[in-house]
């Protein structure tokens, strides 16, 4: 399966394994719960899943990479201790807690939540002395004398072993008592994923146009080649960065990430003609309604250049769909700490900055606890930032409690007014994607692919959901009809053909 699948399926065992009876007991005794193997190529995304469900189950995660540890440290140190047997007095081996348990334990304390996952990367790559250990772990859930806390679930995770010599086969017995989950690469689901977190256009329109150099690993003659879901990721980040530093992006940078020396060489050509492209084009002004009135060089352009033009359009809409979505879930915020000053009695100042300080606080806390995902803490941050401003607004304005609420007040409105006028940009925006596109290509595969590429962003079906767009909708059922139509002409064929 995908890792999408995959998810979904680690998603829906959490859940199973947490269910309680009637009587506060877990449905599917401890000693059943068998722990999850997920097993497939690195770089794949596996460790990213299990963030996105601790997140979305709002339970917490304890993360290790096994190949880090030793026996001792996995097991815990040995110690002597006295113990009596029949009446007559003993010195026997005994272990301090091991630091994976002593760290689930930890982590409750921090968050004060009591149910989780403990994920273990690279299982089946251990040492061979601290193999037994491992096996013991999968069959008993115990490290040494001390067994994981109830509620938490085990996952794991391991690469296959054409993908890494010290990989360990599991007996038959251990893989009895393991839910295995196999998972292949799949660009399609990356793609999802990466408009979620923003991945650098360039990776996306190069990928789109060859998604065979999405997953590679091979042996060449200087060793192995590889190009993981990772390694683009990781690529972005760091474009982005330079980018905004107005650093080259060279050769030798993308070579650091993409660990094929074709793959590299190609993509860093690409990205040079990706921002040609941008500079031609000049998306801003498409959007904004104001079209290139010379449209035969694009209809002739190579298909290539048109799925470049087609990223750049969606990688600028990505990013305004995504602002619209940052600014929703602070404007909310805001508007709670607001409707609190309106219901306070007396004090309003004083009031404002001790739900500042609570909100840090908190916010801390859980950043602390790692119970906040980057985007939550980014939020987190700006509401911050917020409050802060209107603390500020609010000392400078002085007055009593009525004057500084209607302060308050007309500094949120003013807040929404731009939020809203920004709302109303980015449908305009839209609207003329959808008016160029349909004006150049007409109604053929540029359109569609348009439209599947905003069908495959959390973020744009979020505005279209939330916000509307006529456009869209119209575009969208037509090719729906258009598809229907052409099953229904296939079928009368096939009919006609008996």
């Amino acid at each position: 399966m995908n890792i999408k699948e995959a998810k979904q399926e680690v998603v829906n065992t959490v859940k199973a394994y947490l269910m309680k009876d009637e009587t506060g007991a877990y449905r599917i005794p401890v000693e059943k719960q068998r722990p999850v193997l997920l097993m497939g190529p690195p770089g794949i995304g596996k460790t990213a899943i299990m963030e996105q469900i601790a997140e979305e189950l709002n339970i917490n995660l304890v993360s290790y990479t096994i190949t880090h540890h030793t026996r001792q440290s996995a097991i815990g140190l040995p110690y002597i201790s006295k113990k009596n047997y029949g009446g007559e007095e003993y010195s026997v081996t005994e272990y301090t807690m091991s630091e994976i348990i002593a760290s689930i334990y930890d982590q409750i304390e921090r968050s004060g939540v009591k149910e989780g996952i403990l994920f273990l990367d690279e299982i089946n790559c251990v040492s061979e002395t601290l193999a037994p250990t491992m096996l013991q772990f999968l069959q008993y859930k115990t490290f040494g004398s001390h067994r994981v806390p109830e509620g938490f679930v085990i996952v794991t995770a391991g690469n296959p072993p054409e993908y890494n010599k010290s990989v360990r086969d599991f007996d038959i017995v251990t893989l009895d008592r393991v839910k295995r989950i196999d998972i292949l690469e799949d660009f399609k689901v990356w793609k999802e994923y990466a408009y979620r977190m923003d991945v650098c256009g360039a990776i996306l329109a190069y990928l789109e146009i060859k998604k065979d150099k999405f997953y590679s690993v091979k042996a060449g003659i200087e060793g192995k080649h590889f190009v993981t879901a990772r390694g683009w990721e990781d690529l972005s980040r760091i474009i982005k960065v330079y980018e905004d530093m107005e650093l080259p992006i060279t050769r030798d940078l993308v070579a650091e990430y993409i660990g094929d020396p074709e793959i590299a060489r190609d993509f860093a050509t690409y990205y040079e003609l990706y921002n040609k492209y941008r500079v031609t084009y000049q998306v801003p002004s498409i959007l904004a309604g104001d079209f290139p009135k010379e449209v035969r060089a694009i209809v002739m352009a190579p298909f290539d250049e048109k799925l470049s033009l087609l990223g750049l359009m969606i990688e600028t809409l990505n990013r305004e769909f995504r602002k619209y979505a940052e600014n929703l879930d602070i404007q909310r915020e805001v508007f709670a700490e607001v409707k609190k000053l309106k219901e306070a009695e007396g004090g309003l100042l004083d009031i404002l900055k001790t739900n500042h300080d609570f909100l840090k606080l908190q916010m801390e806390r859980n950043i602390k606890a790692h119970m906040l995902s980057r985007y939550q803490e980014r939020i987190q941050k700006k509401i911050l930032l917020a409050l802060e401003e209107l603390e500020e607004k609010l000392t400078l304005s002085g007055g009593d409690d009525a004057e500084l609420f209607a302060v308050a007040k007309q500094w949120f409105t003013e807040r929404e007014a731009a939020r809203t006028g920004a709302v109303r940009t980015t449908g305009d925006h839209l609207t003329n994607a959808f008016e160029f596109i349909n004006k150049t290509f007409g109604e053929g595969q540029e359109l569609v692919i348009f439209l599947s590429d905003l069908n495959a962003g959390f973020y744009s079906l979020k505005f279209i959901s939330e916000c509307g767009n006529e456009a869209y909708y119209k575009y969208n059922q037509y090719l729906l009809l258009k598809d229907q139509r052409a099953k229904l002409r296939d079928e009368v064929m096939k009919v006609m053909e008996i």
